[in-house]
């Protein structure tokens, strides 16, 4: 029989689970939206989709968790999550800077992802799911390594901006 304390670590550690692959379908919707618009930033582009192909290998990974731990995603916060990233991305499909509203959110988005994702490490290794815990720190890795692309090619896709804008060219997008 569980004792409260184990109980109680595992509902939380599935209701973190249940978040990351909310999140994790926030940044598609979020990405889907991003890659419609960049006309002008293929590297970005490219980029996005390698990571959207990640992102899609990390849902899967948290289903196959939880499917181990009994458990289903939540519905309802993944239509949640879904929502707000459309939202999101559709204000700024509208501004006139576009891509460095979308970098800066991409950028928060991701260390965010990052932080969710060292949380989970620590419940999982602090509760006993070892199991898990190759699969949250590949997934981990990868949110690190979108991170750091982001942080180096900002001052590149800033330039690219200001330049564009600059010329009267369309920068936006």
């Amino acid at each position: 029989m569980a004792t409260m304390v184990e109980s109680s670590s595992r509902d939380i550690f599935v209701d973190g689970l249940r978040n990351a692959h909310a999140l994790e379908h926030q940044a598609l919707s979020l990405m889907d939206r991003q890659i419609e618009h960049l006309a002008n930033y293929a590297d970005v582009e490219q980029q996005l989709r390698v990571h959207r192909g990640e992102t899609e290998a990390q849902i899967e990974r948290l289903e196959r968790i939880l499917d181990e731990l009994g458990e289903d995603p939540s519905k309802l916060k993944y239509l949640a999550m879904a929502f707000t990233g459309n939202l999101a991305a559709l204000g700024h499909s509208l501004a006139s800077d576009e891509i460095l509203k979308n970098s800066f959110a991409n950028f928060a988005f991701e260390n965010f992802e990052i932080a969710s994702y060292s949380a989970l490490i620590v419940m999982a290794e602090d509760a006993g799911y070892q199991t898990a815990l190759p699969v949250l720190r590949q997934t981990l890795r990868e949110e690190q390594a979108m991170a750091a692309w982001i942080e180096k090619t900002l001052p590149i896709v800033v330039r690219k901006y200001v330049s564009l804008a600059a010329a009267g060219e369309t920068a936006s997008h």
